[in-house]
């Protein structure tokens, strides 16, 4: 068993049959027979909608209709959107696609692809607030680099998604406009920063979305809302027109109902990108590349993998249940021909004071341009100095300003050596204790969070409780490591259960292999459905693929 309860078996995928050609991500003719190919289209969202296109099963307009029917229906309970598209313009950009199929031309890999963008993303023609009142109305003039490579490959942007404030927050109650729910049981959080994207992707209000990790802002929220969440290794993904929070941790990262939609679209917004100095020259892999039947795999197709279950993630402090399901999580690996172990990183402790001490200070830098002068609303006043207290003051949440505090002042003159200095050394100890342990593993498991989603405001006013639910993912923003989140069971609470993520944990820019390792691992785990009775409840919303 892997957790202490199932959900029923009314909770099911969405029926997704047929065939795709694409393995290599390039674009096709719609002219081109869409033929067999390495893996099932019912693994992938998006490769089954591309069949349906290509095949003229669905039309986008019918696909994009399904969508916005049903993000009309659920949106008032959940609260994922700060804003959602003119339906008008999604229809009409839908129709178009439809349009050149009809005509036999080419169209994008992610042709019909609904696409929702975290709020701190920036998106031409579109609010991009960070969930501040400081940036309220801010339209940018330019899209971000991922954003703008989603468009050019044919995705339609749903709308922008809620988050903490500025990416500061694991619940989206920092959020300065509204609280989003977790579509498995309203009454609790959805996880964050990125909750907004991971809830509308468990919803099935779009079919992937994009969200930003410093610190968790991925991994967290897709465990709390079942989901798949892809942190990429630092560098891959180019940061240009991510609002920066902390510019060493910060990546954008993606979220899918599967790994295999999740792959895709971490391979569609990756490469250099000559507007971001730290974005990495490495050649990206095709991770499809790695996706097989599930019917042709062997009856151990992870033989010899060497797994290292990360001992101080599974002691005290864990909850039961999570720690239940990442053991049962454990155990189907090695049921797949893995080889498990335990590992000890003495440093792994170390990681949330150090991970706090360095992101706050990096805040207290990059949010000092929101003065009113420069970016951000002005408050009106006589007097500059009034002018820079006011605008922050009344722009700012309670949850910005205390990190920029404590930001500056572990930054101070006196303080720089006790605090800032000594967390950069627990980096590099971290570091080096991850590549040492990845060194005689292939890859690391541990718990994506310690619980499994909490009641909202349960800990709104105990911000220590809250920075401790964090501990299982800084560390691997620290090290600049790549890591996967995806369902592997539940746990008691709510109607049906509340899910439960397993991390895995690779070398840096090995995706590859956490992708292929995800996608075994979920084509082989056997009696779980990890869709919310919210979806069911709404009904035929959406046509078979």
């Amino acid at each position: 068993m892997l957790s202490t309860i199932q959900p029923p078996r009314y909770l099911s995928r969405f029926p997704l049959r047929g065939r795709t050609k694409s393995r290599s991500f390039h674009i096709l003719s719609s002219a081109q027979p869409v033929t067999k190919t390495c893996f099932a289209a019912d693994q992938s969202q998006i490769l089954s909608i591309r069949d349906s296109l290509l095949n003229r099963h669905l039309s986008a307009v019918e696909l994009t209709h399904s969508y916005l029917d049903r993000l009309k229906q659920t949106e008032p309970h959940i609260n994922c959107f700060l804003h959602v598209s003119d339906p008008d313009k999604v229809l009409k950009q839908a129709q178009d696609i439809d349009d050149k199929i009809k005509r036999n031309e080419e169209v994008g890999p992610l042709a019909g692809v609904l696409v929702a963008i975290k709020d701190n993303i920036c998106t031409a023609d579109m609010p991009s607030t960070g969930g501040s009142y400081i940036l309220e109305g801010y339209r940018p003039p330019f899209d971000a680099t991922a954003v703008k490579r989603l468009k050019d490959l044919g995705a339609i942007v749903v709308g922008k998604t809620n988050l903490d404030e500025f990416g500061m927050g694991s619940t989206t109650e920092a959020s300065a406009f509204k609280v989003t729910a977790n579509p498995w049981d309203l009454s609790r959080v959805p996880g964050g920063s990125s909750g907004g994207s991971a809830a509308s992707v468990s919803a099935r209000q779009c079919v992937v979305s994009l969200g930003s990790d410093t610190g968790g802002s991925v991994r967290q929220p897709a465990s709390f809302c079942g989901v798949v969440g892809l942190k990429p290794t630092y560098g891959r993904v180019s940061r240009f027109g991510l609002m920066a929070y902390a510019s060493s941790l910060d990546v954008i990262g993606c979220f899918g109902s599967s790994v295999a939609d999740t792959g895709i679209l971490l391979h569609a917004i990756s490469g250099h990108d000559s507007l971001d100095a730290t974005s990495s020259k490495r050649e990206v892999p095709d991770f499809t590349s790695q996706f097989t039947y599930a019917s042709s795999l062997k009856s151990r197709p992870l033989e010899g993998l060497r797994v290292g279950l990360i001992r101080e993630t599974v002691d005290a402090g864990v909850d039961s249940g999570v720690k239940s399901a990442i053991e049962g999580a454990a155990a189907h690996l090695e049921q797949l021909g893995c080889v498990l172990k335990e590992v000890s990183l003495l440093s792994f402790s170390l990681g949330l004071p150090a991970y706090y001490i360095l992101a706050s200070s990096e805040s207290s830098s990059n949010l000092s341009r929101y003065d009113g002068v420069r970016y951000g609303n002005q408050a009106s006043s006589d007097e500059l100095n009034a002018l820079y207290e006011e605008s922050r003051a009344k722009g700012f949440g309670s949850e910005v300003k205390m990190r920029i505090l404590m930001g500056t002042y572990a930054l101070s003159a006196g303080y720089y050596d006790a605090y800032y200095k000594r967390a950069q050394q627990v980096r590099t100890i971290i570091r080096k204790s991850f590549k040492a342990a990845l060194d005689e593993n292939d890859i690391l498991i541990s718990p994506a969070a310690p619980s499994a989603a909490y009641k909202i405001g349960e800990k709104k006013n105990d911000p220590l409780a809250m920075y401790a639910g964090d501990i299982m993912t800084v560390n691997v923003n620290l090290a600049g490591l790549p890591a996967l989140v995806l369902p592997c069971g539940f746990v008691e609470g709510g109607a049906v259960g509340l899910p439960v993520g397993l991390q895995i944990i690779g070398a840096a820019f090995d995706e590859e292999k956490l992708v292929k390792v995800g996608h075994i691992f979920e084509q082989t785990l056997e009696g779980y459905n990890f869709v919310p009775p919210l979806v069911t409840d709404v009904g035929g919303a959406s046509p078979e693929l």
